[in-house]
């Protein structure tokens, strides 16, 4: 069953943006991540990691399978790019 979801949630707030700036933000946040030296770099990148991690798992349920995958494997690339810029 689905539980019912605050009106003062986060995710009330997050389902209002809609989808273009969601996607300008996080490409820009990937740009600068990508633009800055090594260790700041990694550090962003796995933040922002964790920020696809915590939406993953929180809507996991109701995502078709396709869906799930693709993000998955978007997470798997964000962690394998944070690891190979924090590692010297």
């Amino acid at each position: 069953m689905v539980e019912p979801v605050p009106q003062n949630s986060l995710l009330n707030r997050l389902a209002r943006i809609g989808r273009l700036p969601a996607f300008l933000g996080t490409l820009a946040v990937l740009a600068l991540a990508l633009l800055l030296p090594a260790p700041y770099s990694g550090v962003l990148l796995l933040l922002l990691a964790c920020a696809l991690a915590a939406l993953l798992a929180t809507t996991w349920r109701v995502q078709p399978r396709s869906t799930r995958v693709l993000r998955v494997v978007v997470l798997a690339l964000l962690v394998l790019a944070a690891a190979l810029r924090l590692t010297p």
